[in-house]
């Protein structure tokens, strides 16, 4: 059985990170990253290769899994904020999680990201339009890397920190004991069996249910009560070019008239595609967008999601939202695809329908029905917001305007930890998007720095 002082479970932003301040930082450690996904070379989806028209649910999904985590192949947005993107600040301070955030966007800026434009929604004149129109625009810096940057800095990252950090990719975790002297003994489907003195939980959205089936085992308390719904939009990027061109980012929160709902634009991705993913089996909806104007598309593309919260007696949110794609994947065999104005009218979608549309899709979904999947109230919400996003980006309300559905978040449940990210089992931290503590790249990138100082500490030569 083979002796480490960190095992790091998951090789997402948060574990990047961690093992670069490890790395980094004058320590004696010896440090073992598992991840169940593939080396950054392999991480390439079949439909992106031409192979396939739509998703087949590799396992494990390279969207999902691999070096980077979920972020690799995403837009490589960091937003820099404490008002979205998780609460790492109710833990660490505000001043603090800002501090790490700027740390990151140093980092990366050091790999290859100099070059990337850093939008700020501060004083903006957009702000100001929001708010006459009942919309509200959050504050926050954001820098975007595009996904084939993103890719290249990561790279970079790798090999800075391979020969410190013992990595081993295709490899999942499916046991993991404590021993009477406090350490874990660690076992994978490869064969591999560890022990180690520190273990780290950081296997993002895509491990939700290992890491909760770990903590239930070690008996540490998880809150689970929120799941956002909604669709992916995508229209001509000349409708939100404005908007676009000024702050990259615009996440735009809006409360409902009819239910007093709030619906919120997420991820939005200029002259970007449209992918679809795949969490656990299920197939969902996502987009990315590319530094390269040589890859860029006619179109932008974002989420509109709506948050669900839930009370007693009901407390497991990503089952509600897990059924709601399920469905949309058992009607669509994949990722369904409607015409706003098709939605509006009470009419499907359908191929002779498409044909007729002026927008072009940017990812091959089948033409139907979002009313026979997303419940009435979050369709209702939606609808409501894109009618008051036109006001600001007018166009946005058009018939060709397209939603792909269903796109879901899913909140990892929130794991008790303390300022240090740590369980009340000492030794066993919960960090990233995988403890519910974060949900951004940036955040999630920050908490890695905190625990990497922390242990390099406790491991000080």
């Amino acid at each position: 059985m083979k002796k480490y002082d960190i095992i790091i479970a998951g090789a997402g932003a948060s574990g990047v990170f961690l093992s670069y301040e490890l790395a980094k930082l004058d320590n004696k450690a010896k440090i073992l990253m598992v991840d169940k996904g593939a080396p950054l070379e392999k991480r390439v989806c079949p439909i992106k290769l031409g192979k396939v028209n739509n998703c087949i649910k590799c396992e494990p999904c390279h969207i999902m899994n691999g070096y980077g985590g979920a972020g690799t192949l995403s837009d490589g947005k960091y937003n820099i904020t404490t008002q979205f993107g998780g609460d790492l600040h109710k833990y660490i301070g505000q001043e603090e999680a800002l501090d790490l955030m700027e740390y990151v966007d140093e980092v990366l800026c050091s790999f290859g990201g100099a070059d990337a434009k850093l939008y700020s929604t501060a004083n903006s004149e957009l702000k100001t339009t929001a708010l006459r129109n009942n919309l509200h625009l959050l504050d926050a810096k954001v820098r975007h890397l595009g996904t084939d940057r993103n890719v290249q800095i990561l790279e970079r990252i790798f090999n800075h920190t391979t020969s410190r950090i013992d990595t081993e990719f295709y490899s999942t975790i499916y046991e993991v004991t404590r021993n009477e002297d406090g350490t874990f003994i660690v076992k994978t489907n490869k064969g591999g069996e560890y022990v180690c003195n520190d273990l780290v939980l950081a296997t993002g959205r895509s491990g939700s249910k290992w890491i909760s089936s770990v903590c239930d085992q070690m008996g540490i308390a998880l809150e689970k009560n929120r799941v956002d719904i909604g669709v992916r939009v995508e229209l001509p990027g000349e409708i939100f070019k404005h908007i676009t061109d000024e702050v990259y980012e615009s996440k735009i929160v809006y409360k409902t008239d009819k239910y007093n709902d709030m619906v919120r634009t997420f991820c939005m991705n200029p002259y970007g595609e449209v992918v679809a993913e795949n969490t656990n089996g299920i197939v969902t909806v996502n987009g990315h967008s590319y530094a390269d104007p040589s890859l860029r598309t006619e179109n932008t593309n974002f989420a509109l999601l709506v948050s669900n919260k839930f009370t007693e007696p009901f407390k497991d949110s990503n089952e509600y939202g897990e059924s709601i794609a399920r469905l949309s994947n058992m009607l669509g065999g994949g990722v369904l695809l409607q015409r706003f104005g098709d939605l509006v009218k009470g009419r499907r979608s359908s191929d002779r329908r498409m044909g007729k549309c002026f927008t072009r899709p940017t990812l091959k979904a089948t033409p139907g029905d979002l009313s026979l999947v997303i419940p009435k109230r979050q369709l209702d919400n939606i609808i409501e917001m894109i009618y008051a996003l036109d006001k600001i980006a007018p166009g946005t309300a058009n018939e060709d305007t397209l939603l792909y559905g269903v796109e879901v978040k899913f909140y990892n449940s929130r794991v008790e930890v303390d300022a240090n990210l740590e369980t009340k089992v000492k030794g066993l931290f919960a960090l990233g998007d995988g403890s519910g503590v974060t949900h951004s790249l940036s955040q999630a990138s920050a908490s890695g720095v905190h625990l990497g100082r922390i242990l390099a500490k406790k491991y000080a030569k």
